[in-house]
């Protein structure tokens, strides 16, 4: 993907964003099984210090209102949250260690926009 539209305050992430954000879990989980130690590293180190700030800007609009620019923060925000244990835990492995293959986990929902409002 291209450099996404985000937020004024987050346009230094647009390159993270056009690489890892994603509407899905799906679609996530498949950059994070192609990723490599370095783009684990380089996305950790360019996210987690703004973490704070990305959560806080998320926060101020509700979650069925998301503008476009939210809504690629919002998709930021959920791949780092299912990213950061790579590079935390596993030393930059795409794999689990002593787990099964992640890619047999077929989630029942199917390929769910993450941010879509929830019909309930």
């Amino acid at each position: 993907m291209d450099n996404a539209a985000l937020p004024h305050d987050f346009i230094d992430l647009s390159e993270m964003a056009g690489r890892w954000a994603r509407p899905s879990e799906g679609e996530r989980s498949k950059v994070r099984w192609e990723a490599t130690i370095e783009e684990f590293k380089v996305f950790y180190e360019a996210v987690m210090p703004r973490l704070d700030a990305i959560l806080g800007a998320l926060s101020d609009v509700p979650s069925d209102k998301l503008d476009p620019a939210h809504r690629e923060l919002f998709y930021l925000a959920c791949a780092f949250a299912e990213a950061a244990p790579h590079h935390e835990l596993y030393r930059g492995s795409a794999k689990v260690p002593f787990s099964f293959d992640a890619r047999r986990f077929v989630p029942s929902h199917g390929e769910v926009d993450t941010a879509a409002p929830n019909p309930g």
